[in-house]
């Protein structure tokens, strides 16, 4: 019943606002994520060569540990999101998360040189950020009129993606100070400084982050019973089904990172400058972009973000090499997020009842997350039986295949009995 409404949004009201109009709220939560994302960046830059070059991980054990990076503790997105519709605090569910990723850094300096409490430190960081990432979205629809979602998605994913662009180069930073990007002092030093930068980020939630306070609504009120309607809805479950196909194709940054390291033979100690450049290109494109899906359609400008997905793992299974490939590459891959990151949550705003906003945004990044787990897995594993080059193709073939499935879910369609119920 939703699904016509997709990719044809009104924008007039758009065109109309200025850009201040966003408003001070978005912005605040722009501002914490920036910060945040200074922190987590600063960590994520480091660890694929720490663990591939530093501890000697295999490609297989490594896509485990990816995958539990971006996606295992993916089930407690839903926990967040209900809890957070349930008591309807979203700014108090989204702050414990913020801390215990905050905390999670300190704990990857106690594991020291132990994959398994590095895997528990991840656990406990990824818990938070899924504790924390639906009721952001979620204040964040609640903050702006539904024709400038995009636009408000594209300006917050443009600071987080600045603080994100900042991360790498402050660990740089830390590393030079140390003198050695080699040495387990040297990462504890990130480390730490992590910790830092990521609890100013708390301090920031709970200084200038406004909830929102509506009065409880006298229908659709929050309980596990309402939550399972929400599949019900042919609009919603056609939106997390397709979220779920193209999470499938997404191998993870630290396996673009790799293969782009291995191909061009990128020394260890500029490993972390590659999500640099990715970050710069989401910058650079992330609210340009959301405007642009607010004006000429959210899913089209989603489905472009695949397609460039699609031509990354082409550029990294072909012929270039050198400067252009690294450039057309790490370009391709910031756009990829630009265009589907904030552009989804975008789609996803206005078919979803507002008691359960949290919670319906919860389910859809839940089912992604879960299939990006399971892409990182399979592709671990594909690399080490066939090579990087066939595991790579086959990534292409996926993407494609991918986008093919999300038109068929999510094109527009005449009204049904099924969409009436």
């Amino acid at each position: 019943m939703y699904l016509s409404n997709i990719g044809r949004e009104d924008c007039g009201t758009v065109s109309r606002r200025k850009p201040g109009a966003i408003g001070s709220n978005v912005v605040a939560l722009g501002t914490v994520s920036l910060v945040t994302d200074i922190s987590a960046e600063m960590v994520t830059a480091i660890l694929p060569i720490y663990l591939v070059l530093g501890l000697h991980l295999s490609p297989a054990v490594y896509g485990l540990v990816d995958g539990l990076y971006t996606g295992a503790t993916a089930l407690l997105r839903i926990v967040g999101g209900y809890l957070a519709d349930r008591v309807r605090k979203r700014k108090t569910v989204a702050g414990i998360g913020y801390a215990l990723s905050a905390a999670a850094k300190l704990g990857l300096v106690a594991a020291g040189a132990s994959a398994t409490a590095i895997g528990a430190a991840i656990t406990i960081d990824r818990t938070g950020k899924g504790l924390r990432t639906a009721p952001r979205d979620a204040l964040i629809t609640l903050s702006v009129p539904e024709s400038m979602l995009g636009r408000a998605f594209g300006v917050h994913r443009a600071m987080d993606s600045a603080g994100a662009f900042a991360g790498p180069l402050v660990a740089l930073g830390v590393l030079a100070v140390v003198g050695s990007s080699a040495s387990a002092g040297a990462f504890n030093a990130v480390f730490v400084t992590s910790f830092c930068i990521a609890a100013i980020g708390v301090l920031l939630l709970v200084l200038f982050v406004r909830d929102h306070q509506a009065p409880r609504p006298a229908v659709g009120r929050v309980s596990p019973r309402a939550v399972l309607t929400l599949l019900r809805d042919a609009g919603v479950r056609r939106l997390f089904l397709a979220a779920c196909v193209l999470g499938m194709v997404a191998i993870g940054d630290g396996f673009v990172y790799l293969l782009l390291q291995r191909k061009e033979e990128i020394a260890p100690g500029w490993f972390p400058l590659l999500a640099v450049g990715v970050n710069f290109a989401y910058l650079l494109l992330a609210a340009p972009l959301g405007a642009l899906a607010d004006r000429f359609g959210r899913l089209r400008v989603v489905l472009c973000g695949y397609g460039a997905l699609a031509v990354v793992y082409l550029q990294l299974a072909g012929p270039v090499s050198g400067w252009p490939l690294l450039v057309i590459t790490l370009g391709l891959y910031g756009a990829f997020y630009a265009a589907t990151d904030g552009v989804l949550m975008a789609l996803a705003g206005p078919i979803l009842p507002e008691a359960l906003r949290t919670t319906g945004i919860a389910l859809i990044q839940t089912g992604q997350a879960l299939a990006c787990f399971v892409s990182s897995v399979l592709f671990g594993l594909a690399w080490s039986a066939w090579g990087a080059g066939m595991a790579t193709g086959l990534a292409v073939g996926a993407a494609v295949f991918a986008i093919v499935i999300t038109l068929v879910l999510l094109v527009p369609r005449p009204a049904t009995k099924e969409d009436q119920l």
